[in-house]
């Protein structure tokens, strides 16, 4: 079982480990040239971004179904929308589909599935509530966010 605090804590550290990314990324090395003594190979933090990208797309979806179903206004996902703009780009074919498993009302992250659904009625909760806190999450991450 997925408590409420866990899908929420999965969704503010996907868009915090998003924000980290982007600022965290450089310019490749030029042809030729060899990485840095001591630098860290390129392959995880690729996998990193891939990981973020699709996360915060699934986010979107679910802020999409959040705010068709009435539960939330149209701020939070132009808010995920800039930040995703700060995200490296990943598979755009993998952030449709992760996407597409957010505006169906699941949160898809860390590995796990789970619906709103079911994470309020085994929370004693709604999912409108579910909606509204993770609307105020990302708007408060959004103030922390330079613009």
């Amino acid at each position: 079982m997925i408590a409420r605090s866990a899908i929420l804590a999965a969704f503010v550290a996907t868009l915090t480990a998003g924000a980290s990314l982007a600022q965290e990324a450089t310019p490749a090395p030029a042809t030729g040239d060899a990485p840095a003594a001591g630098a860290a190979p390129a392959a995880p933090a690729a996998a990193d971004a891939g990981a973020a990208y699709e996360s915060a797309r699934n986010q979107l979806g679910v802020l999409s179904y959040c705010q068709e179903k009435g539960y939330i206004d149209g701020k939070a996902v132009e808010t995920q929308n800039k930040l995703l703009t700060m995200i490296p780009a990943g598979d755009t074919a993998k952030g449709d589909a992760a996407e597409a498993k957010g505006k169906e009302g699941t949160v898809s992250a860390m590995g796990v599935e789970r619906s709103l659904a079911d994470a309020a009625t085994e929370q004693k909760t709604t999912e409108d509530a579910l909606c509204k806190q993770m609307d105020a999450l990302l708007q408060q991450l959004a103030t922390q966010v330079p613009s």
